[in-house]
C-alpha cells in the first residue's frame, strides 16, 4: 500500500497579494514543508497572511538535488507545498523538474490553480484571434534571439513572451525586425502592481513608445505578439498540377515536388501543399 504523502504545486501572486486564492492559504498552513524558489521573498508571503512554516530552497540552481529531497520526505509520508515566487510553478519558473520526479516515484501531485502572469495579460489583451503559443524568455544573446524569432515567424497563433526590463528593447527591436513591425504588440507589464501597464501598438513603433518614458521600461514584461497575417495561397495552373500528380504516382513525395518545380518553373511551395492535399485525399 502506498502511503505517500502529496506534493501540492501551489500557485501565488504575481503582484497583488489579495490575489492568492482561499485554497492555497489552506494547503499552504496545513502542509508538512513548503518548497520555495526564493525562502525570504516566500517568509514575507506567509508573514502576511501570519503564517510560519518550514521552508526548503528550490531553485534553478539545485532543483534535482533538492528534488531527490523531496520525494524522500513525500515518500516518508510527508505533504509538500511546491510555490515560485510569483505565480504558477513551471511556467518559466523552477518546478517542472520536482513536479516530473514527484511523478516518476508514484506521488500524488495536486495542482492548485491560481495567479499566472501568462493568463493574466492574454485576459486583458483583446486578441481575438483563437490559440497562443507561450515561449517565456527569449535567449539573452541577439544572435539566438533573432534565430528563436525567425522560427516563430510564420506562427498562425499570438505569440507570448516574457522579458526583463534590461533586455525589453532589444527583445522588441529585434521582433519589430524578424516578425515584422506592422504587426500588433500588447505590453503587459507590472501586472496586477501599482504601475500596471497594458498597452497596444505596432511593433515597429515599440521601442520609441518605451524610450519616451524611462518608467515603462521597468518592471516585469509580458509580450503578446499578434500572429503573421494569413498568407493566400499561391495558385498552381492545370499542367503542373498534371506533371505533379503523374511524378507523385512514381516517387516519394518531396522528389516528386522538387522534379515539379524544376519541369514547370511553379512555386516549390505552392507545390508542395498540393502535393499534400494530393495525398491526403486518396
Amino acid at each position: 500500500m502506498n502511503h505517500s504523502g502529496t506534493l501540492y504545486v501551489v500557485a501565488t501572486p504575481i503582484g497583488n497579494l489579495q490575489d492568492i486564492t482561499l485554497r492555497a492559504l489552506e494547503v499552504l498552513r496545513a502542509v508538512d514543508v513548503i518548497a520555495a524558489e526564493d525562502t525570504r521573498h516566500t517568509s514575507g508571503l506567509l508573514s502576511h497572511f501570519a503564517m510560519q512554516k518550514k521552508l526548503l530552497a528550490v531553485h534553478e540552481h539545485n532543483e534535482r538535488k533538492a528534488g531527490e529531497h523531496l520525494v524522500q520526505r513525500l515518500l516518508a509520508g510527508e505533504s509538500v507545498a511546491l510555490v515560485s515566487d510569483a505565480g504558477t510553478p513551471g511556467i518559466s519558473d523552477p518546478g517542472a523538474v520536482v513536479v516530473e520526479m514527484a511523478h516518476a516515484a508514484g506521488v500524488k501531485v495536486v495542482p492548485l490553480p491560481g495567479p499566472s502572469a501568462v493568463v493574466t495579460a492574454l485576459s486583458a489583451a483583446g486578441i481575438v484571434a483563437p490559440g497562443f503559443r507561450f515561449h517565456g524568455f527569449l535567449p539573452a544573446s541577439g544572435s539566438q534571439r533573432r534565430t528563436d524569432l525567425q522560427s516563430l515567424a510564420d506562427c498562425s497563433v499570438t505569440l507570448v513572451f516574457y522579458e526583463a526590463p534590461h533586455r525589453v528593447l532589444a527583445s522588441i527591436a529585434d521582433m519589430a525586425t524578424v516578425l515584422a513591425g506592422e504587426r500588433m504588440l500588447t505590453i503587459a507589464r507590472e501586472l496586477t502592481k501599482t504601475f500596471e501597464t497594458i498597452h497596444r501598438l505596432p511593433l515597429a513603433e515599440a521601442v520609441s513608445w518605451l524610450e519616451e518614458d524611462a518608467n515603462r521600461q521597468r518592471g516585469e514584461f509580458v509580450l503578446l505578439v499578434e500572429p503573421a497575417p494569413v498568407k493566400e495561397a499561391v495558385p498552381v495552373d492545370m499542367e503542373a498540377e498534371r506533371i505533379l500528380k503523374l511524378l507523385l504516382s512514381e516517387l516519394p513525395l518531396k522528389q516528386a515536388v522538387k522534379l515539379a518545380t524544376d519541369i514547370t518553373g511553379a512555386k516549390k511551395n505552392a507545390l508542395y501543399e498540393l502535393a499534400l492535399n494530393l495525398k491526403q485525399s486518396q
